[in-house]
């Protein structure tokens, strides 16, 4: 039996919203989402497995048939999809409603129900939500009868209010395979038994790394996953760098060196950068210009300036500058000691210059 596992496609968010390519974000995720319902047909996969958030909010009924047709275009694909915290089912959702393809079920139930593919001899397990959260583990010593099929279990969850869950026993489970969604990063929790899916598009600046889907194949025999690999779909990655400086760095080089950095990484990715070290005092990194060049989330200067306290206090023994390196150096200082200290000190010599 051959299937995908995807989840947490949030169809219908737009990431980085005020952002110029945020619109274009937007359009990524259904664009992979459908590339994710091209390779089901073009692998001749059996089952296409949804963990969840397949819609970020309540989604409309042009949100529905958008879907549904993508659906209909693999009729021999069985998909099954469960509700997660954000598309959870509620008492006017259009879900309940709606009219599927015929290739598509919806464990909308708040408790465990499954659903039986005989031709494949496949049972896919699993529920949805109806509340925002779920702070109970409801997978905790879950019992299913023991048979001669294939068991899949799609759950969403994994932290203290999405479903706790507990990976050491669950994975003695009799399920062939555990789906689950809700943690947007890939990862496999007990190999060839049980992953997080990931979301196929990264979703914010935090979600580094690669992002795509799970294929996998299980032997009709023994009821265990024979095959199961990980395939990078996203349009784009986000990433996020350290950059250091010196007292020699000038804005100029920095500037040529995150230019470097991107142009090795690509353009079309999206950057956070977090400037480090020791700058000259003379030196304030002015980097604007290239955030309007490239996609460029956050630069976070954690720089320094370098000043020599010691020099300094000698030069101010009983003026204000003098005083307040007194006051506030010390041993072991925290980041947020040292700032108060450099940009206090950059503060009073600046007042200095103005009144000479």
């Amino acid at each position: 039996m051959k299937f995908i596992h995807t989840g947490d496609i949030h169809w219908g968010m737009c990431p980085d919203a005020d952002k110029p390519w945020g619109r274009e974000r937007a359009q990524a995720i259904k664009d992979t989402f459908r590339l994710i319902v091209d390779k089901a047909r073009e692998m001749e996969a059996d089952c296409l497995f949804i963990s969840g958030d397949l819609f970020h909010r309540q989604p409309l009924v042009r949100d529905l048939k958008e879907v549904n047709y993508l659906f209909s275009t693999i009729p021999s694909v069985r998909v099954v999809i469960i509700a997660g915290n954000h598309d959870r089912i509620r008492a006017n959702s259009a879900l309940l409603s709606f009219t599927w393809s015929p290739n598509v079920t919806w464990l909308m139930e708040d408790s465990l129900t499954s659903v039986y593919f005989e031709d494949i001899n496949t049972e896919v397990y699993g529920f949805s939500y109806h509340t925002t959260e779920i702070k109970e583990p409801l997978l905790e010593n879950i019992q299913v009868p023991l048979s001669s099929r294939i068991q899949i279990l799609l759950a969403h969850g994994g932290d203290a209010a999405h479903l706790p869950i507990n990976f050491s026993s669950l994975e003695l489970s009799p399920f062939s395979y555990v789906a689950l969604g809700h943690i947007h990063k890939p990862r496999v929790v007990a190999e060839k038994k049980m992953a997080f899916c990931g979301s196929p598009e990264p979703l914010d600046i935090t979600e580094t790394g690669p992002h795509g889907f799970f294929t996998g194949e299980i032997n009709p025999v023994t009821k265990k996953v024979s095959q199961l690999a990980f395939v990078p779909v996203s349009q784009i990655q986000y990433i996020s760098l350290s950059v250091n400086v010196s007292k020699d760095t000038t804005n100029m080089e920095l500037s040529s060196r995150l230019e470097r950095e991107i142009a090795d990484r690509g353009e079309k990715n999206i950057y956070r950068f977090r400037i480090k070290g020791m700058r000259d005092p003379d030196i304030e990194f002015d980097l604007s210009h290239l955030s309007s060049r490239y996609r460029i989330c956050e630069i976070i200067d954690d720089s320094e300036p370098q000043y020599d306290f010691s020099a300094l206090f000698s030069e101010h023994p009983s003026d204000m500058i003098g005083f307040f390196i007194q006051t506030l150096q010390k041993e072991n200082m925290s980041p947020v000691e040292k700032k108060a200290l450099y940009y206090g000190v950059n503060a009073l010599l600046h007042t200095t210059d103005e009144r000479s």
